[in-house]
């Protein structure tokens, strides 16, 4: 498909269309959780623009190819199979596992910052969470596919560990939390 007119005013009435062609109100709970999706993959996009290692650059680009067919599938309302896998799944626990066998053990909880790429992967990580609430509360509705929930709450849990790794590569100190109430 080729968009030649970006603007088709069929969104004025507060509506909008499905890929199926099915006409829903713009704030449905399938078009919040495939629009959380779509700003998650934007600020996928804003942490390439920073400094990283060309593995987690070529990690992060896949994951947006990912993030893009699994919005597509929620804008379907149809389950699509073999667009988001058990292997896509796979591959970011790979990932969480190589990363945090680098980091010391995590015995306090952390808040969020440090470097501006490990600030920047903390805010990509909340909104995965969200993304991720998104799509259980739609799934609560309509049936999603668990590969999809499977793989934003992995994604959150990748983003995590990311940040903690850019942390330590810098040499930045991790800000733990100062639990007052102790």
């Amino acid at each position: 498909m080729r968009l030649t007119k970006i603007y088709t005013r069929t969104g004025d009435n507060g509506k909008t269309r499905l890929a199926n062609g099915e006409e829903v109100p713009k704030d449905s709970l399938r078009v919040c959780a495939y629009g959380d999706v779509d700003e998650l993959n934007s600020m996928i996009g804003l942490v390439l623009t920073q400094p990283l290692d060309a593995q987690l650059v070529e990690i992060l680009a896949g994951v947006q190819h990912t993030l893009f067919d699994l919005g597509g599938e929620l804008a379907s309302a149809e389950m699509v199979t073999g667009l988001i896998t058990p292997e896509h799944i796979a591959d970011l626990e790979h990932s969480i596992d190589e990363l945090n066998s680098e980091l010391p053990a995590l015995e306090e909880f952390i808040l969020p910052g440090g470097t501006s790429v490990a600030a920047t992967l903390h805010l990509a990580r909340t909104i995965c969470r969200r993304a991720e609430r998104s799509v259980i509360r739609l799934n609560q509705q309509e049936k999603v596919k668990a590969e999809i929930i499977q793989f934003l709450n992995r994604l959150s849990d990748f983003l995590f560990v990311m940040a903690r790794h850019e942390n330590h590569r810098s040499g930045n100190q991790e800000v733990y939390w100062n639990n007052q109430r102790k």
